[in-house]
């Protein structure tokens, strides 16, 4: 395996702590901690937030550090960074202290999107798969997540759920800088997408120049209602599958195999999205995705049981879909120097709004229950669907490189 592939793998190493170590409360919450706390799930889970805006608002220093000074360094930082505040946040004794825990591991998780995928994308001219296979191991964090924390809890209890996987990122972080103490070879000579593009003049700049801010406010549209989405359905499936399927779910062990089933399956919608971006019109791919979220979330109010599980399942394929869309379109139409500090400006606003979800999801559980918050979700992924809708039908950002031969 050569140094390039060997990087890669840190990087999808690194994306699955990262949406892992965010998610262990989650479970907690849905499960042992609301009795050992004597809290109502609505009270306990508001002690993530401060966790979850860390998450969205670090990622703008993140990526000024990476670009400015090393983005190889800033990995070695997440990887030891997030793993010790997994660690600090076990000895936690109350909830506002496991929120100080929750706000350090925001803080270090804030440092993987617009570090990693900057890398990721590096040197490529076709980016949909690269993307897409990163973006799985992400899912298969949030997946594990559930399922690794409810072992966990109900077999050496929840400190155990922090500390295990924390000294495992630790011991991570101490490989990967032996690693880059060597960088030749690190990264692919780069294609013609990354090489100085010389700049058209006249009526074509001024074309160029408006497709792409239409792209860009697409992008951060959709990104920050989709941040929304993203968070509210991930953070509160536990506490569905917990409601929806009590008859099958009666252990925090079996509510995370379910939850793990649900976001497993669903982690392939990335890769074959990614793949489809590759060879089709993004804006074609993008209102698939969107109009599966309208109808499956309308769906999903009322029923409960098998059912509720398979369309859980469907709309998290589709939420993991959309995933690698937005990333494809900033590595195409972004300066590779400059790479970072948008993706850290994407992520910011994602997660800064996914950080409202946290007490919106409290406050709908208390006072109008689940099957509302799928109506409203819907008309959330609604308002998406008219964004993409504005998105140009032509040209090379939207129909994507050529299929290899």
């Amino acid at each position: 395996m050569d140094r390039i592939r060997i990087n890669f793998l840190f990087l999808n190493v690194g994306h699955f702590f990262d949406h892992f170590f965010v998610l262990i409360f989650a479970t907690m919450a849905a499960t042992v901690l609301t009795g050992d706390w004597d809290l109502s799930y609505a009270q306990l889970i508001p002690y993530a937030t401060p966790g979850f805006i860390a998450f969205g608002l670090c990622a703008i220093p993140a990526g000024w550090l990476a670009d400015r000074w090393s983005r190889e360094n800033m990995m070695t930082v997440f990887f030891v960074g997030i793993g010790a505040s997994s660690m600090l946040a076990s000895f936690a004794d109350t909830p506002l202290q496991l929120s100080f825990g929750l706000l350090a591991i925001g803080a270090f998780a804030s440092i993987y999107h617009p570090v990693a995928l900057a890398m990721v994308v590096q040197g490529r001219r076709q980016t949909g798969i690269p993307l897409a296979i990163n973006g799985v191991f992400g899912n298969f964090g949030i997946a594990s997540a559930a399922l690794i924390t409810g072992l966990m809890i109900d077999l050496v209890g929840w400190r155990m759920a922090f500390v295990a996987p924390g000294a495992l990122s630790v011991a991570t972080g101490i490989a990967y800088a032996f690693f880059i103490r060597s960088k030749e070879g690190l990264y692919p000579v780069p294609a013609e997408s990354e090489a100085a593009r010389p700049a058209p003049g006249g009526a074509e700049a001024t074309s160029q120049r408006k497709q792409v801010i239409r792209i860009f406010s697409v992008i951060f549209v959709s990104t920050a209602i989709g941040g929304l989405i993203f968070q509210s359905a991930s953070f509160s499936m536990p506490k569905i599958i917990d409601e929806r399927m009590g008859d099958f779910a009666t252990s925090a062990s079996l509510i995370g195999w379910y939850a793990f089933i649900v976001f497993s399956v669903a982690s392939v919608g990335q890769l074959i999205i990614g793949y489809l971006i590759d060879r089709h019109s993004v804006r074609h791919i993008f209102i698939l995705v969107a109009t599966g979220q309208v109808v499956l979330f309308a769906v999903m109010r009322e029923i409960d049981g098998v059912a509720a599980l398979l369309v859980a399942t469907g709309f998290m394929l589709m939420i993991f879909g959309q995933l690698p869309i937005n990333d494809v379109l900033v590595g195409r139409i972004s300066r590779p120097e400059w790479r970072s500090r948008i993706y850290a400006a994407r992520y910011v606003v994602s997660f800064m709004i996914a950080a409202t979800a946290i007490p919106f999801i409290a406050w709908m559980h208390a006072n109008w229950g689940f099957g509302n918050l799928f109506m409203l979700l819907s008309g959330a992924a609604a308002v998406i669907l008219l964004c993409v809708l504005t998105l140009p039908s032509t040209g090379t950002l939207i129909r994507g490189a050529p299929a290899p031969r």
